[in-house]
This record gives C-alpha cells, sequence and structure tokens, in this order.
C-alpha cells in the first residue's frame, strides 16, 4: 500500500515535466518531421499544408546555400570546440590554485557568461569596428593595421570564433569543479615518486577528468552546431556568406522566406548530423573516460 502512494506521489511530482516534454519538445519534434515532407508559408492556418513528399530534401541537396551554411559551421565546430576546451581547461587550472582573492578571479572570468548573448554581440561589433574600435587601436600601437574584421569575409568567421573565447566561463566553472574532485594524494604520492608536472598532468589529471571533458565535448559540440544569436546580430550571415551559419540559413527559410517545410527538413538534416557526431563521442569514450568505479568492476 504504501508503494502504491509513494509512487502515485512520484508520478505526481513528475508530471509537470512530462506534461512540458509531450507539449513542447515531443509534439513539435513530431510536427516538424511532419512538416519536413510537407510545404507551408506559415502565415495561413494549418489547413494549408500540401504533402510533397521528399522535395524537400531533394531541394536541400541542389542548393548551394545549403552547402556553403554546412560548411560554414563544420569549419567554425572543427576549430571553435577543441581551442575552448583547451583554453578552458587551463583557465580552470589556473583558477584552481590557492592564492589569495582567488575568488575575485573566478567570479572575473564567469561574469561574461552570464551577460546576454545580444548585448556581448553588440559589444563586440564596438571592438571589432574597424575604425575606432579598440581591438584595432590595440594593434596600432604596435604599428599594425588591423582588418576591418567583420567587414571582411577572410576574417568575419575568425573574429566569431575569437569573439567566443569571451563567453567560456561555464565550461570554466564545470572544468573546475573537476579539478577539485581529484585527490590530492594521488598528486602526493606522484610527487614522492618523483613525477614532474606534466607527468601528474597526463597520468594523474587528464584521466580523473576525462569524465568532465566528456561533457564538456559533448555540450561544445551540440552548442558549435547551433551557433546563432551572434552571427545573427553581428553579421546576419555576411559578408559573402562568409559568416551563414546553418542554423541562421535554417531561420531565414523559416521566418524570411516562410518556407516552414523546407526549414523544417533542415532541421532534421542538423539532427542527424548532431547526432552522428555525439554518438562517435559517445561510442570512442570507452577508450578514454575513465570512472572512478571502472576499477573495481575490473
Amino acid at each position: 500500500m504504501r508503494n502504491s502512494k509513494s509512487e502515485r506521489a512520484g508520478y505526481l511530482f513528475i508530471l509537470p515535466w512530462l506534461l512540458g516534454l509531450l507539449l513542447f519538445t515531443i509534439g513539435p519534434m513530431l510536427f516538424s518531421l511532419l512538416l519536413a515532407f510537407s510545404k507551408w508559408d506559415i502565415i495561413t492556418g494549418v489547413k494549408s499544408i500540401e504533402w510533397v513528399g521528399v522535395d524537400n530534401f531533394r531541394a536541400i541537396f541542389q542548393d548551394d546555400l545549403f552547402y556553403q551554411s554546412l560548411k560554414v559551421t563544420f569549419v567554425f565546430a572543427l576549430v571553435s570546440v577543441p581551442l575552448y576546451q583547451i583554453l578552458s581547461l587551463l583557465a580552470a587550472m589556473l583558477l584552481n590554485m590557492r592564492s589569495r582573492g582567488m575568488k575575485l578571479f573566478r567570479l572575473i572570468y564567469f561574469m561574461p557568461s552570464v551577460i546576454p548573448a545580444v548585448a556581448v554581440s553588440m559589444m563586440w561589433v564596438m571592438i571589432f569596428n574597424p575604425e575606432y574600435g579598440i581591438l584595432n587601436r590595440a594593434l596600432a600601437l604596435f604599428g599594425i593595421q588591423g582588418p576591418a574584421w567583420l567587414q571582411d569575409p577572410s576574417y568575419a568567421l575568425g573574429a566569431l570564433i575569437v569573439m567566443g573565447i569571451w563567453g567560456i566561463g561555464n565550461t570554466i566553472i564545470i572544468y573546475l569543479s573537476g579539478l577539485q574532485g581529484v585527490p590530492e594524494e594521488l598528486y602526493e604520492a606522484a610527487e614522492l615518486d618523483g613525477a614532474g608536472r606534466l607527468r601528474r598532468f597526463s597520468s594523474i589529471t587528464l584521466p580523473m577528468i576525462s569524465p568532465t571533458i566528456f561533457f564538456n565535448l559533448i555540450m561544445g559540440i551540440i552548442g558549435g552546431f547551433q551557433y546563432f544569436t551572434q552571427a545573427f546580430v553581428m553579421t546576419n550571415g555576411g559578408p559573402l556568406n562568409s559568416t551563414l551559419f546553418y542554423n541562421l540559413y535554417l531561420y531565414n527559410k523559416a521566418f524570411q522566406d516562410y518556407e516552414m517545410g523546407y526549414a523544417s527538413a533542415l532541421s532534421w538534416i542538423l539532427f542527424v548530423i548532431i547526432l552522428v557526431f555525439t554518438l562517435l563521442v559517445i561510442r570512442s569514450s570507452s577508450m578514454w573516460v575513465y570512472y572512478q568505479g571502472d576499477d573495481e568492476k575490473d
């Protein structure tokens, strides 16, 4: 009797979450799957939805802008994900040191990540301004003529990657929590055995925080392929489509061209891409992710 009451109470507690999952996640996903094989201009009612089969997918794979957006997104993800992970881990290791005022430094590193993305984007538009931007003025002090960052197709994507370093505070905090979970006894034992800093880092730190690296890598891949806000605010895909990210192109097809069926097909292609890369990382995790319970199982 007690078990049945406990079960009912448990189901009641998770009911809001289940309703939210059904109404705001599973429901829209199923509807978008239907739209991926349909034609709909989003302005008219759902009665105007026209079934077109796989025509949307045929059109996508004949669309030059689709391949351009895919190229931009892949380049951004392949460069930014490893770069942000390495910089975040290095910063976390510095912030993990025992020193006076370290709490203040942690706050300073984390603060940029809580600023709204639109506000950060507007700030960096001013920083990258070729005429009065602080970045080009700083370069001029060393006799270097800065480029027209966001107006130059050769530099626009790189500028967005550099700007992303500003927002790695969340990743730093996660790495910091992982580093603080490494037992000090392991470092002390390794030091007594004569292991240097590099050996302690490779043999103790990396294996012990590998679950943290695994989590941040998954989240970084998902975030990298879904990059949108900064490109939308700062460049809107320009110049010459050099920052036309996949999500931005999807948005334009849905809410500017009013081709919701086409946009839904794009979204499912993106879903498959992210799923494939995520599964690759998960499948490879058995070779490099270490959990403390693994030794006991063996």
